[in-house]
């Protein structure tokens, strides 16, 4: 049995911005997304302790970060990458949802703003996300100061970007304890153009539009992000078609199920099970992509969002 869309939530779609390709530009999709968040102004944040504007190292120089702080005491750290499809979304988009973060994991909290297509396109945000962390493991001291204790996390292609930097950390030999990945982007091949490609996730036909985030508009953000349609084969972009999952940190994955990136996110959390990697997997009955965003319209939004933070927790405690 199915579980219908969230009532709440079918009120909200014809609301959200990003949904007509045709017309979109890289700057009317950050403008976008901006003009989303700063519509929610006159609602406080959620509080935390300290919110820190720093920079840390990427792949070509600085790049603009937040620290969130709760506790001045050793904690956990999160590394936390935001979605926008690669091309929008910033730290203003995402400040809510960091802010959760911290506030329910008890962690210090980074959030990267990468650099983005189509000005900079693939590898630039894998490689700039990577190199954050590694710097932010480094300077372990400076943030939760428990090296045994690192999580990356991001939603969207920002869970693209945490899962392939995930794989990156395990090869190069940085050892992370935790890793949520949140509706994540798992396999590119094709742009999300090529039928061959698209019929193995029956969801991007079943939820090919009409639920806020299209396949349209997901094969727009690819054409923006990769430089050639051969890209997509790059685990640093599919990280489904790595050679090997085996040895990366315990997961949380979740997917809404009105969603046409859901069976991708399954199948990353199924392939993570069968390498020997801990996984859990939430399908987000009744849900949209995005509905990490919608905790404060949406009772089951936040249920399920709230849900899977304290999976990610718990793993974060255990440690590496």
């Amino acid at each position: 049995m199915v579980t219908p869309l969230d009532p709440v939530i079918a009120q909200i779609i014809p609301l959200l911005p990003l949904r007509d390709p045709t017309t979109m530009t890289p700057q009317s999709a950050r403008d976008a997304l901006r003009a989303l968040a700063d519509a929610r102004a006159a609602v406080p944040p959620p509080p935390v302790a300290a919110a820190e504007n720093i920079k840390v190292k990427g792949a070509a120089g600085f790049l603009a970060a937040r620290v969130y702080r709760n506790t001045d005491e050793k904690s956990p750290t999160v590394v936390f990458f935001h979605g926008g499809g690669w091309v929008a979304g910033d730290l203003e988009t995402h400040d809510r949802q960091a802010r959760l973060l911290a506030i329910e994991t008890g962690a210090v909290v980074i959030s990267v703003d990468y650099r983005r297509p189509p000005e900079v396109r693939f590898p630039g945000a894998f490689e700039d996300a990577f190199s954050a962390i590694r710097d932010i493991v480094e300077r372990i001291a400076e943030f939760g100061g428990d090296i045994k204790r690192v999580g990356v996390a991001g939603d969207s292609a920002g869970g693209n970007l945490a899962a392939a930097t995930a794989i990156a950390c395990r090869d190069a030999g940085i050892k992370l304890a935790a890793q949520l990945l949140v509706y994540p982007v798992t396999d590119v091949f094709g742009n999300f153009a090529d039928s061959k490609e698209n019929a193995r996730f029956p969801s991007r036909a079943e939820n090919a539009e009409g639920y806020f985030l299209s396949r349209a508009v997901m094969e727009w953000f690819c054409g923006h992000y990769l430089e050639s349609a051969a890209d997509g084969a790059d685990w640093r972009v599919s990280p489904l078609r790595a050679k090997s999952l085996a040895g990366l940190a315990p997961a949380i994955v979740t997917t809404a199920w009105f969603d046409p990136l859901r069976d991708e996110g399954k199948a990353y959390a199924d392939a993570l099970t069968a390498a020997g990697v801990a996984t859990k997997y939430y399908d987000g009955p009744g849900l949209i992509h995005g509905y990490f965003g919608l905790g404060e319209a949406s009772e089951a939004a936040r249920g399920e969002a709230q849900r899977a933070r304290a999976d990610f927790k718990t793993l974060l405690a255990a440690g590496a």
